[in-house]
């Protein structure tokens, strides 16, 4: 595995991969062995990002985890830049993509929180039924900070 390090407005943002494919992107530095990586693409992505200037992705990713945690991700970055959805609307299109009648909104949850790539597959975007900010690994001072980068951005 690689390791890379970008400092971001929020602090240090550590990124890591194989093969030039991104598999992490975390506040919290990884535990073990890494060798140095190089994810000057993913660099100059998040540069944009953070100007507030929304970017396709172009570079790989293969981030760990199980289909349905796959599908929920890939439906967050189906969320357009500076706007939100609920869980529950997330869950909906989830049983819908799933073949299903109905879709826990908590499941979508649990799998949003387990997101191993923050910011690009932007689980921040996802919000409470209310509209209300909930539950964000690094802490809602860094969701809230991230939403309005992006409102500004538009």
């Amino acid at each position: 595995m690689q390791l890379d390090q970008y400092e971001s407005p929020l602090g240090t943002l550590w990124l890591t991969g194989a093969d030039g494919i991104l598999t992490g992107l975390s506040f919290e530095k990884p535990c073990g062995e890494y060798l140095p990586g190089n994810f000057d693409a993913v660099k100059r992505w998040l540069n944009d990002y953070f100007r507030g200037i929304p970017g396709n992705i172009g570079f790989p990713m293969n981030p760990p985890g199980t289909p349905f945690q796959k599908l929920v991700w890939n439906l967050l970055q189906e969320i357009p830049f500076g706007e939100v959805r609920t869980y529950g609307q997330l869950a909906k299109q989830a049983a819908k993509r799933m073949g299903k009648e109905k879709m826990s909104a908590q499941a979508v949850g649990q799998a949003t929180g387990r997101n191993p790539i923050a910011i690009v597959i932007p689980c921040h975007r996802c919000v409470g039924s209310n509209g209300k900010l909930t539950g964000y690994a690094y802490g809602l001072e860094k969701k809230q900070w991230l939403l309005i980068q992006e409102q500004n951005g538009r």
